[in-house]
């Protein structure tokens, strides 16, 4: 009885178990990626135009992205706290919405919906902002493939919300605002426990390796599935009952990923202190020094920085590594013997804790904003534009490509962790420059949509949506290998202001303007026709009229700006990348040797 319980107790504390809770969550955190779903609803019931829906959909991206409440909230309350105050939101916001959609409650102003919208979005920063740091806390040596895969299930999670919204069957389109209301809260609320830090960095196996093998292979399974399940249902007429089997063996699939940390408890000796040895020495002692050391070490990583020879940098990897680590013993000793006074730095240097004040003054920092800013923005523009995109197209089922589009962001993200991880360990490289390829990626996309050929929908949105996910699983793993690990809330939910800044422009600005351009002419030349067949009546064409565009025209110069706008973006990662590939040689080329 006591061996169950000691393993038991192993479980709980596992990192694993963390990392799964966390995915879980996550797979149903990204409800503003089914806002294209639910705005068609919104809009003819409440008979708002083009512009009025996407200051809802600018609103919808602040609440995803002002994450500085999240941010300290998760510094000064346990993390169950601060996803208890997300899912409260979730529920206030999105149930008031569904209410006055389905004429429970009273219409509200314009600037009121966009505070409910911006209330019930905003709760995915709670949800976020505690899976991203407890898993990263818990996974110091694997950052990129962990918030890849978590970042992956939170863009995943319109396919996933969208297929049980099928199987449930509901009467009308506005219950699917009634379960992203109520599904979020419901799933966060029991899970919210187990989401903390276990003191995952002492918990390293020769495992490990494997166990994301397994993740990752489930991940590649659940997006196959779902891509098929969609399809089928798409252009083939489909009983309920087999939606049903569909979302059990769906919900299969995410459960599926609890097997690792049961096998880990379960299966193998729990670990005692002495196989400590697994890890690398210098963590061991880091795990058990105190605050002083710490600092003191950090110093000294400074003043090697700054003493070291320009020469040294332009050694081949292994041989700078030695010349680094013989500068920094002989000022450990030196300092240690008081032959030299070690002076303190004015400000971390990169690969060093930063402060959120001190990153806002570093160029670096802001070249990944603005970066960000035009690539994801950019791609957010097309997914809260989905709906009317496919609409103009000719397109009647809109749900589709919300889900494609779902599904390509999740293995945008999964694949930009995967691969990013794999230039910086075993090339020593800057991991931006995946995310300049990504941008590329969407470059051409944004041509896809603007041209409307046959299949374009189906392309660009494949396009799009890998390049648009990989951003969220580069730029947070690439912040914390810059800017540290100490304030890394407060630095993602910062770089996350990017999102609203870009749509606010780029779809609340540059791509409702000229689609109700366009819908405004095409309606004037079917005003003037009716006149001329003599068809037109009085009170047949009035000023009420829902403005609806239809063709390629009416997203043609949008994508085209977007295109160019992802180009610049591909500019600003490169010359990051030119100016931190020292930085990276000194954090991964030591792996190489």
């Amino acid at each position: 009885m006591g061996r169950l319980k000691e393993r038991f107790q192993a479980f709980v504390n596992n990192r694993w178990l963390v990392f799964v809770a966390a995915m879980w969550i996550q797979s149903c955190a990204g409800v503003g990626y089914i806002f294209g779903s639910i705005s068609p609803v919104i809009k003819s019931s409440l008979n708002y135009n083009q512009r009025q829906l996407s200051k809802l959909g600018v609103a919808k991206d602040l609440g995803d992205s002002v994450g500085f409440l999240a941010g300290s909230l998760s510094d000064r309350l346990p993390l169950w706290g601060a996803l208890l105050v997300g899912a409260f939101q979730n529920l206030i916001g999105y149930g008031w919405v569904w209410l006055i959609v389905t004429g429970r409650a009273p219409v509200l102003p314009l600037w009121a919906m966009c505070i409910l919208i911006f209330v019930g979005n905003n709760g995915e920063t709670y949800f976020n902002t505690a899976a991203l740091v407890s898993c990263v806390q818990n996974f110091p040596k694997s950052r990129g493939p962990v918030v890849g895969i978590l970042k992956g299930f939170a863009g995943l999670s319109g396919a996933i919300l969208t297929q049980i919204y099928t199987m449930i069957n509901f009467p009308d389109q506005a219950s699917l605002i009634f379960m992203i209301a109520v599904g979020p809260a419901m799933v966060v609320i029991a899970l919210m426990f187990i989401i903390r830090p276990v003191g995952g960095h002492r918990q390293g196996r020769p495992s490990d390796g494997l166990s994301f093998t397994f993740i990752y292979s489930v991940c590649l399974l659940l997006a196959a599935y779902l891509m098929g399940v969609m399809l089928l249902e798409d252009l083939v007429s489909v009983s309920h009952t087999l939606v049903t089997i569909f979302t059990v063996i769906l919900f299969f699939l995410l459960i599926t990923p609890i097997i690792v940390p049961v096998a880990l408890s379960f299966s193998e000796e729990p670990r005692d202190p002495a196989e400590e040895v697994l890890l690398p020495k210098s963590e061991q002692q880091e795990a058990g020094k105190p605050e002083q050391s710490n600092q003191e070490h950090e110093v000294i990583f400074s003043e090697v920085e700054d003493e070291k020879p320009v020469e040294v940098d332009l050694l081949p990897a292994s041989e700078r590594q030695k010349r680094i680590a013989q500068l920094q013993a002989e000022l450990f000793q030196a300092a240690a013997k008081g032959a030299v006074r070690v002076k303190r730095k004015r400000g971390p240097h990169r690969g060093e804790d930063f402060t959120l004040m001190q990153a806002l003054i570093k160029a670096d920092f802001w070249l990944i904003f603005f970066s960000l800013l035009l690539g994801s923005g950019s791609g957010l523009t097309v997914i809260d534009n989905l709906g009317q995109m496919s609409q103009s197209l000719g397109y009647d089922n809109t749900h589709i490509f919300v889900s494609m589009i779902s599904i390509w962001n999740f293995l945008g993200r999964v694949g930009g962790g995967y691969f990013s991880e794999i230039i910086v360990r075993d090339h020593a490289y800057p991991r931006p420059v995946s995310m300049a390829v990504s941008q590329l990626v969407m470059a051409v996309g944004h041509v896809f949509f603007a041209m409307g050929w046959p299949g374009a929908m189906y392309i660009g949105t494949l396009l799009i949506g890998l390049g648009y996910g990989a951003h969220w699983a580069i730029v947070p793993a690439a912040a914390s290998e810059l800017f540290g690990l100490k304030k890394f809330g407060a630095l993602y939910n910062f770089l996350t202001l990017a999102n609203p800044a870009g749509s606010l422009v780029f779809s609340g600005v540059i791509a409702s303007s000229i689609y109700d351009h366009e819908a405004e002419k095409q309606a004037h030349q079917h005003h003037i026709q009716l006149q001329m067949s003599g068809l037109l009546f009085s009170g047949l064409y009035g000023q009420d009229e829902v403005l609806k565009c239809e063709g390629s025209v009416c997203f043609f110069l949008t994508s085209m700006i977007m295109s160019g706008f992802c180009v610049i973006a591909a500019v600003l990662s490169m010359i990051l990348v030119y100016r931190t590939k020292t930085v990276y040689a000194n954090l991964y080329g030591k792996s190489r040797t």
